[in-house]
């Protein structure tokens, strides 16, 4: 049986999506009960990152164990990876020995070549393309936070990356309007754009783009990897943090979201992200149950009860 992959939001259809969505909420819930609930026991999870990780890691790990399944954890220094090794041949090798394999990696590419190789589901944890399984965590939160996301509009304020991308493939799958501010030169990839359709506008005015918007949603300005970059970022985002005064031109009951970690007094301003339209908390923790709704959809919904 060929596995499922979740490389992009686009891999599941709007329906499938849905459900995970839905999923989530339920196993939150049952978490919070206390109800045991461990339909991955005996599955085994490995994780393969090149570039390090708080949340992602925390909550992959929390996930599978609380589905009662194990995990392992490889960083580059663990693996033949990048030491000589094809990718295609560690593919292989692993995905003989494991049930899933969720990988944080720089480039987008790497992912694609190793699930083309993988006889298990293969998750990307983050590239420099996409971070789908950020969107997860943040299309729950809104849909706890104030019912469905269809026919919302949202607003990007900042740097067109990878967690922009994914923002774009989830207003594709969930029919909700994005707005993207950035600053010349730093727009999201324009074939991403494109294939979004009329779902999808651009614009260099933080305020154009707010204003009315039912989510803001930033990110950090320097990613891992663009440290040489970061004096000249200052300066290119000047005016364009999240602060009161362009909050205030959302709907008064829009939220603020942002996926960590957070600069304050520069992306987004202190008052803001501590302030009482901020869901940046909830969205941390649906990280978790968003990736055991994944986990479970690919793991058991796709594969049947059984081991392999």
């Amino acid at each position: 049986m060929t596995p499922r992959h979740f490389l992009t939001l686009l891999d599941l259809s709007s329906a499938e999506l849905s459900q995970l969505i839905a999923r989530a909420i339920e196993l939150k819930a049952m978490h919070r009960r206390g109800e045991s609930y461990a339909p991955l026991c005996r599955r085994t999870m490995a994780m393969i990152f090149e570039k390090s990780s708080t949340r992602t890691r925390v909550s992959f790990e929390a996930g599978m164990s609380q589905l009662g399944g194990s995990s392992l954890f490889l960083s580059p220094r663990d693996t033949h990876l990048g030491r000589g090794e094809p990718i295609e041949d560690t593919a292989r090798v692993m995905s003989r020995m494991v049930d899933v394999i969720v990988i944080r990696a720089y480039e987008h590419a790497m992912v694609e070549r190793f699930a083309e190789q993988s006889s298990v589901p293969v998750i990307n944890a983050l590239t420099d393309r996409h971070h789908p399984c950020q969107l997860l965590a943040d299309i729950q939160t809104y849909v706890e936070a104030r019912g469905a996301i269809s026919g919302r509009t949202a607003a990007w304020i900042g740097d067109g990356n990878n967690v922009c991308h994914s923002w774009i493939n989830a207003a594709r799958r969930f029919g909700f309007r994005l707005v993207i501010a950035t600053p010349a030169g730093y727009e999201p990839d324009a074939g991403v754009v494109a294939a979004a359709g009329e779902c999808v506008s651009l614009t260099q005015d933080p305020r154009a783009a707010v204003h009315g918007a039912d989510i803001v949603v930033t990110d950090t300005w320097a990613s891992m990897g663009q440290e040489d970059e970061k004096a000249q970022r200052l300066k290119d985002f000047s005016g364009y943090m999240v602060d009161q005064p362009l909050m205030r031109l959302a709907r008064s009951d829009a939220v603020f979201m942002h996926c960590l970690p957070a600069y304050r007094g520069y992306e987004v301003d202190a008052a803001v992200i501590d302030g009482p339209q901020s869901v940046v908390w909830d969205e941390a923790e649906n990280r978790m149950h968003a990736q055991k709704a994944l986990l479970e959809f690919l793991l058991v919904k796709n594969a049947g009860d059984a081991g392999r």
